[in-house]
This record gives structure tokens, sequence and C-alpha cells, in this order.
């Protein structure tokens, strides 16, 4: 495994050429960009909708065939939610609580529902943050007790507000990785936090007008193992160290289909 230095080493080479290759110029790159992201998200989460299906849902209003309906919410919900939060990130809004639970109340806009519990009722359509207990999946451990919930979800807005201002390409991924570990750590909602959580850390770098980083569908369970490795170690660095792997992943995706297309262009040319 490389070293935590050498990885790095690895992105800052691998941006010099994904920014030499000005593909944010090229047309409708950064809309099909975070809708493969938006997949990725969804499909962590249980969607069946491949990144096509997707695109033809977002662009033709065309819902695949065979596949259940709360994919296609879940999609267009996580479509919306990016959309809101790009706006606010050229605003350079400051995350607060209030920020959040509008961020997971779009997230779960179609798909949520009231839930009345022994201390009250909560809707999670509307961004309420959970008054009942939940754990990990099945025989998992139980997140905090959601009396925790709101407190801690201040403070961890006060940390990433103390942080935004930087311009060191490292420091800002490492908050981003960080705030999407805090949040799904403190699992403030019933439902939506891995796709709540992952929208806070492509936000924080839209912020910063960086390359988003995906969570590729295909590495889901390490990404997983990832997370209950810091939490079992009581160290962010297991959780930092994978998501470096997925951005660099995603950097050398995204210059590699950019070549690919140019060779096929270029085919294509010489056979007119």
């Amino acid at each position: 495994m490389k070293s935590e230095s050498n990885i790095w080493n690895d992105i800052f080479a691998e941006q010099k050429r994904y920014n030499s290759l000005a593909l944010s110029e090229i047309k409708n790159y950064d809309k099909f960009f975070i809708y493969s992201i938006i997949a990725n998200s969804t499909a962590i989460e249980g969607s069946t909708l491949t990144e096509e299906d997707a695109q033809l849902l977002f662009d033709e209003d065309i819902v695949a065939k065979g596949k259940p309906m709360t994919a296609h919410l879940m999609n267009l919900d996580l479509k919306a939610a990016y959309e809101y939060a790009s706006a606010e990130a050229t605003k350079k809004r400051n995350v607060t609580a209030d920020f959040l639970k509008h961020l997971n109340a779009l997230v779960m806009k179609n798909t949520g529902g009231v839930y009345n519990v022994s201390v009250g009722v909560f809707d999670s359509a509307k961004g309420d943050y959970r008054l009942c207990s939940v754990r990990a999946g099945f025989g998992g451990k139980s997140y905090m007790d959601f009396q925790k919930v709101p407190d801690k979800t201040d403070d961890l807005c006060r940390e990433i507000n103390n942080r935004m201002d930087t311009d060191d390409l490292k420091s800002i991924y490492n908050l981003s990785f960080d705030a999407h570990f805090d949040l799904v750590t403190i699992h403030p909602w019933i439902d939506g936090n891995g796709r709540t959580s992952r929208l806070l850390m492509n936000y924080i770098q839209l912020y910063h007008g960086v390359v988003p980083t995906k969570v590729h569908i295909e590495d889901r369970a390490e990404y997983i193992e990832a997370l209950i490795d810091s939490r079992e170690k009581e160290s962010i660095a297991p959780f930092r160290y994978f998501m470096a792997q997925q951005h660099l992943k995603t950097l050398r995706k995204e210059i590699d289909d950019y070549s690919k297309s140019q060779k096929q262009t270029n085919v294509f040319t010489m056979l007119i």
C-alpha cells in the first residue's frame, strides 16, 4: 500500500494532467460529471439505475424499464439537491445546521415520510433530525443517541467553517473527506445520511472550485470497510486514505475516458 505522501504526489501529478485538458470547457462536461456522481451515490444506497439510466431520466424524462420507481425518485431528488448545493457554493455560503437540513430534505423529498415515535413525530422528507436510535446495518453498532445530534451537528458546522479559508489542495480535500466522515458518523437523520454526507463533501469541493470526488459503486464494500475501520480505530487516517484513492481513481478515469474519446474522434475523421 502506498504511503499518504506518495498518493498525494500522484494526485498532484494527475491534477496537473487533468487541468491541462481543460475538460470543463467541453460542452456539458460538468453536467455529465455530476450525473455520474449522483448515479454512483444512489447506487451505493441500493438504486439499480445505471449512469446511462440516470442521464436518460434527467435529460429525456425516460424511466428505466423494469426498475423500481423509488430508484428513479432517489436520483431525481439527489439531482435537485446537487443543483441547489452547486448554486450555494458559488455564493460561498457557510455550512450551518439549517443548510444541512435543507440538503437532506431535498435528498429525501420524494422517498421520506412521517415517523411517530415515543418521544414525538418527525418528517424525514423535511430534513428533521431523527428522534430515535438507528443501527449501522443489520446487527451493526448503534449510532450516537439522537439527543446528542443537534449539538454534534452544530459543532461539525463550526469546525467546517473554521477550516474553509484555505487554498491548499490537500487541505481542501482532507476537510471535505473529514466532513463526509463526521456527518455520516453523527447520522442526524433516519435516512439519506450517506447521500447527504457525500453531497456535503462535494459541496466543500465545489465551494473551492476543485474537482469533485466520486465514490465509485464498484468500491462500495471497501468504502464501508474504510468507514468502519476509522470508527473502530478512532482515527480519520483510514478513511482519508481510501477517499484519496477514490479521488485519484476519479481523475485517472476522466483523463482516460477523454483520451479514448479523442482517439475515436481521430479515427472517425480519418474515415470521412
